[in-house]
């Protein structure tokens, strides 16, 4: 999964994107400190991993992966090259979905794109630029579809698919909101349309209003009005924790009345948002989290490992984490019944540990 942090300058993108990546990108007070997109790579918390290790006694834990992009600032006219548009727009047709940045929080120390806090104009804002720029793609795949009509009729649906999504678009209304059938969605797909990418809005708001935020509700009414998740972080904060130890880490947002972290909340959306979960793969050697969209069958499940285990699939070991636990061991969890063997067709569910048997 790859999640591209988006905003207006000095909204927080930067502070958040170095608390859940740890990578120290500077954070400064002025706009387009962040001159290109910065990549880092966060591991999913998952408290499943802990127990496994003890139980196998592996030498080694790895967890699944998520990919983050902090990209330059946008602003109005990012989309004609304003600013660092242009590089802003091209890191976000990588991305699988959008974390929107919109500042909540008041601080005159910090310079704010425009003089007044106001997320649902910046919100705006952005949004329009990611339309702009769809209808410039839009506007010359259809001119190049309206001459090749002229000699094949059979791109005559997608011409028409076209002028539909230009529409909506020259009304203001991103394409992700636009219902397509099956066969639609998979043509959409391959324009890489910015505005059809999922968005997940990230209110960031000052510490002491972390749940009283007036600003972020706002934000919250936005998102569910327009099928999005949002949810409230105080990016400094997310920060300055980054450099404590767990336990630590823990302890403080206990005594703020917080209970998951920046990075949680993220990577919770995100797997909702895009149909994520995953699977475990343990032994003495590596105790290690997977992910794949759910649905996915076991063979497909095991090609996320390599791609022998999927040609070669013989069948699956399946036990329920809950179910390995309470047994205490493998071999326990085996005699009590709990350990299946499953074929081809079955559909692999979160916190599945499975054992691939295969030949090649």
């Amino acid at each position: 999964m790859k999640l591209g942090i988006v905003g207006l300058p000095n909204v927080g993108k930067s502070s958040l994107f170095n608390s859940i990546t740890k990578n120290g990108v500077k954070a400064t007070n002025y706009p387009f400190s962040t001159t290109g997109s910065n990549v880092g790579v966060a591991a999913v918390p998952d408290e499943r991993l802990a127990p496994l290790e003890a139980m196998y006694k592996a030498k080694s834990v790895v967890s699944a992966a998520i990919e983050f992009v902090d990209i330059a600032g946008l602003v109005s006219g990012s989309s004609k090259g304003e600013g660092l548009g242009n590089k802003f727009l091209a890191s976000i047709r990588e991305v699988d979905a959008i974390i929107h940045v919109v500042r909540c929080f008041e601080d005159d120390n910090v310079q704010h794109a425009y003089e007044d806090i106001n997320p649902l104009r910046d919100i705006e804002t952005i949004e329009l630029e990611l339309v702009f720029a769809d209808l410039e793609v839009l506007e010359r795949r259809h001119a190049k579809r309206t001459k090749e009509a002229k000699a094949d009729k059979s791109v005559l649906p997608e011409l028409k698919l076209i002028e539909r999504i230009m529409k909506a678009l020259e009304d203001g209304i991103p394409a992700r909101t636009l219902e397509f059938d099956k066969d639609e969605a998979a043509v959409v797909h391959h324009f890489t349309l910015l505005s059809y990418k999922p968005v997940i809005y990230a209110a960031n708001v000052a510490e002491d209003k972390l749940d009283t935020c007036a600003q972020a509700k706002k934000v919250e009414e936005y998102a569910k009005a327009n099928s999005s998740t949002c949810f409230s972080v105080c990016a400094k904060l997310e920060e300055d924790l980054s450099d404590l130890e767990d336990a630590e880490k823990t302890e403080f947002l206990a005594e703020l009345g917080v209970t998951d972290t920046g990075l949680a909340k993220i990577i919770n959306a995100g797997y909702t948002l895009l149909g994520l979960m995953s699977f475990l793969t343990a032994g003495e050697k590596e105790v290690r989290a997977w992910t794949i969209p759910i649905g996915t069958k076991a063979p497909q499940a095991a090609g996320k490992i390599h791609s022998d285990l999927e040609r070669g699939f013989i069948r699956a070991e399946v036990v329920n984490f809950n179910d390995l636990m309470t047994a205490g061991s493998y071999s326990n969890a085996k005699d009590a019944g709990k350990v299946r063997l499953e074929g081809k067709e079955y559909i692999v569910q979160d916190g599945d540990v499975i054992l691939f048997r295969f030949n090649v």
